[in-house]
């Protein structure tokens, strides 16, 4: 089954220096690969880079800014292949970010072919 973990923060608020984390998230990715269930991931810029489109009335809307305005914002994301949630929340748990942040752990929804 696959699983996405979101990875949610405040931008300020690691607990360690920015080059201490990046080598965390490397050792957690290399981790993760070595036990095959990373299928990928992705950290994401700031919040202040992101757009927000919504179309009313068949006209879109952009609004500068995240879809809402809370203290921690989505980060990235890793995408798990995990036998079942119990599995993917133990990953999610080893993911640097967790020691401050929240890890929202969801399935990815499969259609019938």
């Amino acid at each position: 089954m696959q699983f996405l973990a979101l990875i949610y923060a405040g931008e300020e608020q690691d607990d360690v220096d920015l080059e201490t984390l990046i080598a965390q998230y490397q050792a957690f990715d290399e981790q993760a690969e070595k036990a095959g269930i990373l299928l990928g991931g992705n950290a994401l810029e700031a919040v202040s880079t992101a757009t927000s489109v919504r179309v009313r009335n068949s006209k879109s809307e952009l609004t500068d800014g995240p879809f809402a305005e809370t203290k921690e914002q989505l980060g990235g994301y890793y995408l798990f292949e995990c036998k079942n949630l119990d599995e993917a929340l133990e990953w999610a748990a080893k993911i640097p970010s967790a020691r401050y942040g929240t890890i929202e752990v969801r399935p990815v929804m499969v259609f019938d072919q």
